[in-house]
């Protein structure tokens, strides 16, 4: 009897495609499933989202050629949530089952195998002694393998012979190796610190915090909670815990971090408790590390997924916790390509289709937590108090204007004051960590006598210079030039210099101040290598590095018991932009930042520079005042109807030339101006960054108020009847219209 399935492409089509199944094929069908099949000219892999036992489509209809995946790789929760994905962001379900199953994994990935030699016990080596000018390549294999008692790979012989295999094969036939075919297993012990079990002694703060959880876990149903904790407060040891209880339940653990430097301290921790039912996930794994991890997922080996925003993704079963870590920070956004998901949102969901329990954490909670528990949407604890009587640093602000003023010295890099706590700490074998919020050397390449500026041929943006490769580069395109010009191209005037500073310059600053102290730096630029990182990271945890300097990526997350001192650079970077939450990620940064110091016996103090000493931003954040500024700026965010007292959802137009972008937003805010009670559409306006890899941009931002529960659904069916699956106008006269739901920024 013929059977038919449904089958999603990852490509921009709300289209389901009908397809027949090969009778041979028919016992492995379900819904889930990847399979690769004929689409126009091309072989595709899709996704099965529907079984049906008729055809419905009129047309000729063509077969599946093979299935990629055995049995179903995802259970109902996680298909369930790429069908409330796809609508939610407006995304097609192909696009979205992509970002969640991708192509080139499989659970029925098998690892390379080679060949292993071993000598065979009792051989007649002595024999082979008198043979040895007959056959000293044979000879020289044979002592080799004798040196080791177990298995060694045959490649690793090439030293002593071009054919090693050959040579191996021919001792065999004598009787004096073994000769087997093992698979190799990649080698992911490199990629977080060495595990090292711990006995903790809980506070009062945190019992109380495992209680409250504890008896949640009991009701095995969707929970979701604030943990509000102080830096160095234990948040970790809390996730440990409750993880343990999670486990013994026969249930499974997600812990999401914002950035792939945290993973390898929390991963070591973890797998000090757990071993190695612990995997890690994110971007900067090897293929073969990737496909090795995501099958041992697949068949139920690991326990615990510890990894970046792709990682609320993973198909482990029976799931009973979900970790936000840091939940305020805008890298859990993924920005491109579609879906514009966030993963707190995500984890919000999947937590709820599981009926399982959702924890978001941090030191400092987004304004919409932090406002959602004053509503009592999510169960709010606290730990106000430092983990093992660690007291919080002392902070030192440096108005770097009087700075300048006093010293005669202008554009300098460090303060007085902080040269002088590094030296001081410096001389005590203690550690610092240096944190300047822009990565190359210097952002800005000028000609001081016209202003005249390298810009980036593809995006209206100017490009930063990094010394190392003397070279301009832009960090949105990717674009990339030389910087040999000795002479500007506006004014043919020579007095070209550089602008800002980047963490190339204070690594180069430090090292010429302080020649003798070993340093590291930590940013973008560095991360190529997941394993160098964690190699870095393990360095400055065993004290064999004094100074460890980077962007915001090393503001958070990391615990390093000898660090008694951060500095950082420049407090005001951000600050200015126009953006709603411009100045809460300052703040966020400031605070985040300042409890990496003195995080365990020894005190800590921080070291702050800025130019708008007076700002309430920089104020309240050097205060570590977090009560008293999130009441600034939620009230701020009332004044101006922005989250959380709102709903917004960003519509951006992009295209080639700026004139037929410009009209065609003009014609979608005319078409939809005045359709919707209660919608305030905002624009339309070009983009903050107005050009972007070519292409020219400009937005409309939808807004609906919080007054009523309903207003939020309601800007959502608004936007599905005019953007969604029935009337798809997200490509129009060649501009590109992209919906961005809930977006961490305006820019």
């Amino acid at each position: 009897m013929p059977m038919f399935v449904g089958v999603s492409f990852p490509i921009f089509s709300y289209k389901v495609f009908t397809y027949s199944i090969p009778e041979e094929l028919k016992k492995n069908m379900a819904i889930g499933i990847r399979v690769n099949a004929s689409l126009g000219n091309r072989n595709l892999t899709g996704i099965i989202v529907q079984l049906n036992p008729r055809n419905s489509y009129k047309g000729a209809v063509k077969q599946i050629q093979s299935i990629v995946d055995s049995e179903p790789v995802l259970d109902e929760p996680l298909w369930k949530l790429i069908v409330w994905m796809s609508k939610y962001y407006f995304t097609p379900l192909g696009n979205v089952a992509k970002t969640v199953l991708p192509s080139r994994l499989s659970a029925q990935y098998n690892p390379p195998s080679n060949w292993f030699a071993s000598v065979i016990e009792n051989a007649d080596i002595k024999n082979m002694d008198k043979v040895s000018t007959v056959a000293p390549i044979q000879f020289k294999i044979l002592k080799k393998l004798s040196e080791c008692k177990e298995f060694i790979q045959v490649a690793t012989l090439k030293n002593l012979a071009s054919n090693p295999l050959g040579v191996c094969r021919l001792l065999e036939e004598k009787g004096l190796i073994i000769l087997e075919k093992k698979p190799i297993y990649p080698d992911v012990t490199r990629l977080s610190f060495n595990s090292i079990p711990k006995k903790i002694f809980f506070t009062e703060e945190q019992e109380k915090v495992l209680h409250n959880l504890s008896l949640e876990l009991k009701n095995k149903s969707f929970t979701a909670h604030l943990l509000h904790g102080v830096t160095g407060s234990g948040k970790t040891e809390i996730y440990v815990e409750i993880s343990k209880k999670v486990i013994q339940l026969n249930q499974t653990v997600i812990i999401l971090l914002p950035e792939i430097l945290i993973t390898p301290q929390i991963a070591g921790r973890f797998k000090a408790e757990f071993g190695e039912t612990v995997a890690l996930w994110h971007s900067k794994l090897t293929p073969p590390v990737r496909s090795w991890t995501w099958k041992r997922i697949c068949l139920g080996k690991i326990k615990v997924v510890i990894g970046a925003r792709s990682a609320v993704f993973a198909p482990i079963k029976n799931l009973g916790l979900i970790v936000v870590d840091e939940e305020q920070e805008s890298s859990y956004k993924q920005e491109y390509p579609a879906p514009k998901y966030h993963a707190k949102e995500v984890a919000l969901m999947r937590g709820r289709l599981h009926k399982a329990m959702v924890i978001m954490a941090s030191a400092t909670p987004s304004l919409e937590s932090y406002y959602n528990q004053i509503k009592g949407k999510f169960t709010y604890h606290t730990l106000l108090n430092r983990y093992g009587g660690a007291k919080y640093p002392q902070v030192f602000v440096v108005d770097m204007k009087i700075e300048q003023e006093e010293s005669g010295k202008f554009g300098q890099i460090f303060s007085g004051l902080l040269l002088e706590k590094i030296e001081n700490r410096l001389q005590k074998s203690e550690q610092i960590i240096l944190i300047q919020n822009r990565r190359g050397y210097a952002p800005v390449f000028r000609c001081n006598d016209c202003g005249e500026m390298e810009m980036c041929i593809r995006c209206h943006i100017t490009l930063t210079y990094h010394k190392v490769g003397n070279s301009l580069h832009c960090h949105y395109c990717g674009f990339r030039k030389k910087a040999i010009e000795l002479q500007c191209k506006k004014c043919s005037g020579y007095n070209l210099g550089f602008l800002g500073i980047g963490t190339q310059k204070v690594e180069d600053s430090i090292k010429e101040s302080f020649p003798n102290a070993k340093l590291a730096r930590c940013d973008f630029d560095t991360v190529r290598s997941f394993e160098s990182v964690t190699k870095v990271l393990e360095k400055f945890r065993l004290g064999k590095l004094d100074i460890l300097i980077g962007t915001q990526m090393i503001a958070k997350g990391l615990d390093f018991e000898n660090v008694t001192l951060v500095g950082i650079i420049n407090a005001d970077t951000g600050l200015h932009i126009p953006d709603f939450r411009a100045g809460e990620r300052v703040f966020q940064l400031i605070y985040q930042a300042s409890g990496r110091s003195g995080r365990h016996k020894k005190p800590g103090e921080v070291v702050i520079q800025t130019y708008n000493s007076d700002n309430p931003v920089i104020k309240n954040g050097t205060k570590l005042n977090l009560k008293k500024y999130y009441n600034i700026a939620l009230y701020e965010r009332q004044e101006l109807n922005y989250p959380p007292f709102s709903w917004i959802t960003k519509l951006v137009c992009s295209g080639i030339k700026k004139s037929t972008v410009q009209r065609e937003i003009e014609n979608v805010y005319s078409e939809l101006n005045g359709k919707f009670r209660g919608l305030a559409i905002i624009g339309p306006a070009l983009c903050y960054r107005e050009k972007l890899r070519d292409r020219y941009r400009f937005q409309i931002v939808f807004r609906s108020d919080k007054s009523k529960d309903q207003n939020g659904r309601k800007l959502h069916r608004f936007l599905d009847l005019n953007f969604g699956m029935e009337k798809n106008k997200m490509n129009r006269s060649g501009v590109k219209l992209s919906l961005d739901v809930n977006p961490v920024s305006l820019q």
